[in-house]
């Protein structure tokens, strides 16, 4: 469960919600580390869900122009190189599998064109140094496809997974999410089939069309676990949805109106829908 529903910043004060999902039957959380400048912090939440048997994920951004790996400015990009290499710090500590999310570009920042050659390259670039890092902390490194309207250089599969090949580094995958599919791709199964033949397919978020309760919109969630199951995928399906208790929060992700009549509808309903869509129930 991706606890931005109700943080950008987890602390020990969220220990109850940590033990509500692990009760509800989930594995683990999916922490957003946007300070990265504590490890300590993460250390100790490491020891708190170590205590609860729950697994963690990360999802990571780029927080501003200052640090945008495509940037023209080689300070920029070292600057953005400095930032991830902190989170993958804070990673390390936390004990995440997985360090996903769009940690490419700065969110809700456009060229007014669409993507450059040039950009992809200076991202590899950025992202070849990382590489050694991430693996050093045992981190698989997926990056977030989203859709045209927070961002414009990865909006399809098909765009991640020929960056993939510039790139060349193993360790890197793609973070595949129902919400942004459902925006962008002509196809979300055949996206999903298309990753795996690849061998690009590292993370899944599951959301729906409105960020709300899954199951309880129309995007293609349940064809999508059903392919996923067919192909063999064994990795984290994340529930990712939004809501209106963080006001930042909720003003970044443009929740203007409730999605679902509580926190707790989300995370029981939603688990149930994905292991009904698992089982092939409901079909």
């Amino acid at each position: 469960m991706n606890l931005l529903l109700w943080t950008g910043h987890v602390t020990e004060a969220h220990v109850p919600l940590f033990r509500a999902l692990r009760d509800t039957g989930f594995d683990g959380v999916e922490v957003p580390i946007f300070d990265a400048s504590d490890p300590g912090h993460y250390r100790h939440l490491a020891s708190i869900l170590d205590d609860l048997g729950l697994a963690r994920t990360v999802t990571a951004t780029i927080p501003s122009k200052a640090c945008s790996p495509i940037s023209n400015d080689p300070a920029v990009r070292q600057a953005g190189f400095d930032h991830l290499s902190r989170v993958i710090e804070c990673c390390e500590a936390l004990g995440a599998e997985v360090m996903a999310g769009p940690w490419y570009q700065p969110l809700g920042v456009f060229s007014g064109q669409g993507p450059q050659p040039v950009e992809y390259e200076r991202c590899a670039e950025v992202h070849r140094r990382v590489a050694p890092i991430a693996a050093g902390a045992g981190l698989v490194c997926a990056l977030e496809v989203l859709n045209r309207f927070e961002c414009y250089l990865f909006n399809t599969c098909e765009q991640a997974s020929d960056y993939l090949d510039l790139l060349g580094e193993p360790g890197f995958g793609i973070h595949f999410d129902t919400f942004h599919a459902n925006i962008e791709e002509k196809d979300s199964v055949g996206a999903v089939e298309s990753a795996w033949a690849k061998g690009h397919l590292r993370h899944v978020h599951i959301s729906e069309n409105d960020r709300g309760t899954p199951g309880k919109g129309q995007a293609k969630i349940r064809e999508t676990i059903a392919a996923l199951k067919r192909l063999g995928y064994q990795d984290w399906l994340t529930i990712e949805a939004f809501g209106g208790t963080v006001p930042d929060l909720a003003a970044a992700t443009r929740v203007w109106r409730p999605f679902f009549a509580s926190e707790e509808e989300v995370y029981t309903e939603g688990h149930r829908y994905i292991h009904e869509c698992w089982a092939g129930e409901g079909e």
